[in-house]
């Protein structure tokens, strides 16, 4: 099964170091396309980005450092810095994907600020590395974070030996954990629930129990993917965390409210009920 997206104007394209990537406009907006794969949206990227970051927000201790891994657009760095972080480190491997998105994408870093961003100026220092080695370094120099966020693209099914596929697997989750503060988070990106290719999502759900005593589950409910967060210290009741949390948050979501964490916060019975 394939989906098929018109493209009405071609903004950029190119094979970077390691991926295809087109900067589009089409029914929803410019949107970012890696390897055909769509990325996120004008419209949409919002209520994914939200998904992403807000739970990691509500069940940190506290959010002063921040570690995204992957998301090349800038919005999650940013979102975290209205979060209150006084330090994000944005890695992303791709710095020519990161440029385009700079340059062409009408949400995330403006390209006249990633000088200063790959200089680390300010509140945000924008690292061309791959994840796995930023880690080492991170564990090396005794660096550690209140939130460690991976937004990759999707984890490849078929392709358990990949490099790509390393990066989910369970010594990386174990590696993002091991440079976590006290009360820190662990938030990733876990695919779609959808029954019939949520073969990623049911992996990664397992492999944050395994690392983590306290594994959140979030799906979007207005957009068509999931989310995992761990904690290694036990929480009896996360929902309520949240719940208490949200009214104290200094990032306000417009996606994001309390029905919406009491709601999508149950894994799809599949994933729950595996055989």
């Amino acid at each position: 099964m394939r989906r098929l997206w018109r493209v009405d104007e071609v903004l950029w394209e190119g094979d970077t170091a390691y991926q295809h990537v087109t900067i589009a406009r089409t029914g929803q907006g410019v949107s970012l396309f890696c390897d055909d794969d769509r990325q996120s949206t004008e419209y949409s990227q919002l209520v994914y980005h939200e998904a992403l970051m807000v739970p990691g927000f509500l069940l940190a201790d506290k959010i002063e450092r921040v570690l995204v891994i992957g998301s090349s657009e800038g919005v999650a760095s940013k979102m975290a810095v209205d979060a209150g972080a006084s330090r994000v480190d944005h890695v992303d491997i791709d710095h020519e994907c990161v440029r385009a998105c700079a340059e062409h994408l009408p949400y995330g870093y403006r390209a006249a600020e990633l000088s200063e961003l790959e200089q680390g100026d300010g509140t945000i220092t924008l690292h061309y590395s791959d994840g796995w080695s930023f880690l080492d370094r991170a564990l090396g120099n005794g660096d550690r974070y209140d939130l460690v966020v991976v937004d990759l693209p999707d984890e490849r099914a078929d392709d358990d030996e990949s490099q790509h596929n390393r990066l989910y697997g369970v010594e990386f989750i174990r590696r993002c954990q091991a440079v976590l503060a006290p009360g820190g988070v662990v938030g990733f990106q876990a695919g779609s629930p959808t029954v019939w290719r949520n073969t990623t999502l049911t992996r990664a759900y397992n492999r944050f129990r395994t690392v983590f005593d306290t594994v959140t589950y979030f799906g979007s409910d207005e957009h068509e993917w999931s989310f995992l967060f761990g904690r290694v210290e036990q929480l009896d009741d996360p929902i309520n965390v949240m719940l208490e949390a949200l009214p104290e948050c200094s990032y306000e979501p417009v996606s994001v409210d309390d029905a919406s964490l009491i709601g999508s916060t149950v894994p799809p019975y599949s994933v729950r009920h595996q055989e």
